[in-house]
């Protein structure tokens, strides 16, 4: 059976991945899709680095602007999407080209999903207040006693993804890990090329990092928050308000962050981020899409990338 061929550029935050799906889309008849949780809200548009309205109308983006700041997105409502864009995009005779940094995505997309145990709301109150008393930190440490391999994928204020493995773990008196090895196979109906941006020398990444950082504070990333907390009913705990520099513009609103603080909080948490995002590709396996690796600091990098799809689809 002859799949029909995807394409997949992944790597940490501020790796440049846009800017080289610009590249491709430029070269190749691909439509692009977000691999990113931040960038299904609307309204958060600075912070999320989300492609400007004109670059959207030259190449349209997919999966973006799905839901208010207010509302949650799982993973499995993200394959379902996904794949469902994708047979869209393979019906017109184009090529999806999946471009982000959420590594919980693409592996949902590409393995499939695990039958986990349903939520249960008592439990979670529970895990809630106890995390009220003592805070997600001493949780998240808690976790890692009992689910080592699942809490070394979290940050620590991770809220909503320690909640839902402590939950699993009480419930089932099993960690994550183990639903994951004994899920239904689910594999990727494509022939899927997955690019990886990496960096070995970290200084460059981080020296990006700050950058972009401190021009989406000059670009109003305060004020963007401010906006969206003006317009919706919103808490430091939903996923939107726990997305990297949400969180921190938040607390500095909230008075617990000095603002001369801000700039250097929101460029460190952004650096464990894209930490936590290496951590992930060095050890991707996502049902044998083993990725393509390429160095983000080599100047030839763009022109490997497009020579490693073009020999991708001519092996149609």
């Amino acid at each position: 059976m002859n799949l029909p061929p995807a394409i997949a550029l992944i790597g940490p935050t501020a790796s440049g991945k846009s800017d080289l799906a610009l590249e491709i889309a430029a070269y190749f008849p691909v439509e692009l899709l977000s691999l990113d949780s931040a960038q299904v809200f609307i309204g958060m548009d600075i912070g999320t680095a989300k492609p400007d309205r004109e670059i959207r109308a030259r190449h349209p983006h997919h999966l973006i602007d799905l839901i208010t700041p207010k509302d949650r997105y799982s993973a499995a409502q993200f394959r379902s999407d996904a794949l469902r864009v994708m047979a869209e995009i393979t019906t017109r005779g184009r090529i999806p080209l999946l471009v982000g940094g959420t590594m919980l995505y693409f592996k949902a997309l590409v393995e499939g999903l695990a039958e986990l145990p349903e939520a249960d709301a008592d439990l979670r109150a529970a895990i809630d207040a106890d995390a009220a008393l003592r805070g997600w930190p001493a949780l998240h440490a808690e976790l890692a006693s009992l689910d080592p391999a699942t809490a070394a994928r979290l940050a620590p204020t991770d809220a909503q993804r320690i909640q839902r493995a402590l939950e699993v773990l009480r419930l089932t008196g099993r960690p994550l890990g183990d639903f994951w090895q004994k899920q239904p196979a689910s594999p990727l109906p494509y022939r899927l090329l997955s690019l990886a941006l990496m960096a070995p020398a970290r200084q460059m990444l981080h020296e990006r990092i700050a950058k972009r950082f401190r021009v989406m504070l000059a670009q109003g990333l305060v004020g963007e928050v401010e906006d969206l907390r003006s317009r919706y009913r919103l808490s430091a705990e939903l996923p939107s308000m726990r997305c990297v520099g949400y969180r921190q513009v938040w607390e500095m609103l909230e008075g617990r962050l000095p603002p001369q603080e801000l700039a250097d909080r929101g460029i460190y948490a952004t650096r464990q981020l894209a930490k936590r995002q290496l951590t992930w590709l060095r050890g991707l396996g996502c049902g044998g899409h083993l990725a393509v690796e390429f160095d983000l600091a080599e100047s030839a990098t763009a022109a490997k990338i497009r020579q490693n799809i073009e020999q991708h689809l001519a092996a149609i």
